[in-house]
């Protein structure tokens, strides 16, 4: 008897979506979430051009839209770059400012409203799994069992802990202090402040969040070893030592510091227990990629799960998760190392991140580097030799006969997108929608997406079309 099909731990943004995602195939996620109340605090502040595409193909867009604003400015990677690229291939090209306990709010709303159930303080202490499925043990001693279990608990995870899955790394070598408070100066006085400490100092700021609060980051003095929140004293000292003045801050609402170490587990999959999001990777959030790292995770992951769980998955499809998305989680954490190295305030670095922002003039290296930065660039590897570019990668919004693509995609399902008139995918009806595409794109007569809109052929050849529906989605209902 199980609980659930799948035990998602973690009812952040990764989590949510993820559960979302399982549901769209009729699943039963159960989210399990150890704090007892949303934080109200927000670690992040943004959603880039993937996860705003992501919103998008599953209909929440509007909505984040609503809460958020959007930002087309420069300065996103390592504060470099005077303004937003050109040509960014999407339809959406911009940043989405958008606290994170906000978007967590929207999530959970879309995932109560399509069924997924949710259960506030509850703490995970331990798991036992067998070839049938995976029992939870909880603090308050309630065991439940599911087919599979997420981890989905963040940088310090417990999944990932008692699942004895390594997470190497390299150790942080610098600490920052970030808070959410008040400040007690007119924002008049902040503006030429920060302007002129960020001269020379990157890991150093005011922004306005709304509502009378502010968020601060300043610089730690050392290693603090314990990761406490700092205190409100010891905010006031930094701020004072960095920058000459402390603003008046005072009460806070939230206190945290973050060092400049990277990890990441050594696999994604033990068994039945996956990871995603931190509890897979963490990182410093230089470039602000982290929230939109796990939800892209979730979102690869979703249906390849769902299909494991149905039965349809041909073999090897669950692994693709590991495969696919630890070399992404890889890249971004060099990059957000590169991005610290140009932060520093060693002479070197200064030289190189002045080498840095010249190269940034261009537009084509600007858009690479933001291109990198946002996830549209990524292509997975499953592309053979001599197969059109856009295998491997997601597909931009386009126009079909009927609407279009993002909304054709909000349903979850693999997309055939067919201008010929003469493929089919009979047999797997219930897994791909046949779409015409209305105008130019995409340039090739026909394209099959999976449902995480990464094109996995392109062509024309009705037995090659085949051969990757049953790569993908598993042999034919009828055949």
């Amino acid at each position: 008897m199980f609980d659930a099909d799948v035990l998602v731990i973690g009812g952040g943004p990764t989590g949510l979506v993820l559960a979302s995602e399982l549901r769209l195939w009729g699943l039963r996620p159960l989210v399990l979430e150890k704090a007892a109340e949303p934080s109200g605090h927000s670690k992040a502040l943004g959603l880039h051009v993937r996860s705003i595409e992501v919103m998008d193909q599953r209909g929440l867009l509007d909505r984040f839209l609503a809460r958020g604003q959007q930002y087309r400015v420069g300065g996103f990677f390592a504060g470099l770059g005077t303004s937003w690229p050109q040509g960014l291939d999407t339809a959406h090209s911009y940043v989405l400012g958008i606290p994170q306990n906000v978007t967590e709010e929207l999530l959970d709303e879309h995932a109560r409203e399509v069924g997924v159930e949710i259960r506030r303080g509850q703490e995970l202490v331990g798991l036992d799994q067998d070839a049938e499925g995976v029992t939870a043990e909880l603090a308050d001693g309630t065991r439940l069992r599911a087919r599979w279990l997420v981890g989905c608990d963040g940088g310090r995870s417990t999944v990932r802990a008692v699942t004895g899955i390594a997470f190497p790394g390299l150790p942080a070598r610098h600490e920052t202090l970030i808070a959410e408070v008040r400040i007690g100066v007119p924002w008049e006085e902040v503006v030429p402040v920060v302007a002129e400490v960020r001269k020379t100092q990157l890991r150093y700021g005011v922004m306005p969040l709304g509502d009378g609060l502010f968020r601060v980051v300043v610089p730690a003095a050392g290693l603090s070893g314990d990761r406490s929140a700092p205190t409100l004293d010891e905010l006031r000292e930094r701020l004072i030592a960095v920058g000459g003045t402390d603003f008046g801050v005072h009460e806070p609402r939230w206190t945290s510091r973050f060092g400049d170490g990277t990890r990441q587990a050594e696999r994604y999959r033990e068994g039945r227990v996956l990871l995603a999001g931190d509890a897979a990777h963490i990182h410093p959030p230089t470039g602000g990629q982290g929230l939109n790292l796990g939800v892209q995770d979730a979102f690869n992951l979703g249906w390849k799960l769902a299909a494991e769980v149905l039965g349809w998955a041909p073999e090897g499809l669950l692994d693709t998760y590991h495969s696919e998305r630890h070399p992404v989680a890889a890249a971004v954490l060099d990059n957000t190392r590169a991005q610290m190295e140009l932060m520093s305030e060693e002479p070197g670095a200064r030289a190189v991140r002045r080498l840095f922002a010249e190269l940034m003039d261009f537009d084509e290296v600007n858009r690479h580097l933001i291109g990198k930065l946002t996830a549209i660039d990524l292509r997975y590897g499953y592309a053979e030799e001599g197969e059109p570019p856009l295998v491997g990668r997601r597909l931009r919004d386009v126009p079909l006969k009927e609407g279009r693509l993002y909304e054709a995609a909000r349903a979850g399902r693999g997309l055939l997108l067919d201008r010929t008139g003469t493929l089919s995918v009979a047999g797997w009806e219930d897994r791909v929608r046949l779409v015409a595409p209305a105008g130019d794109e995409p340039a090739v007569p026909a394209a099959l997406l999976r449902p995480d809109g990464h094109v996995v052929w392109a062509g024309d050849d009705p037995g090659e079309l085949r051969e990757r529906l049953e790569r993908w989605f598993g042999a034919p209902a009828t055949t």
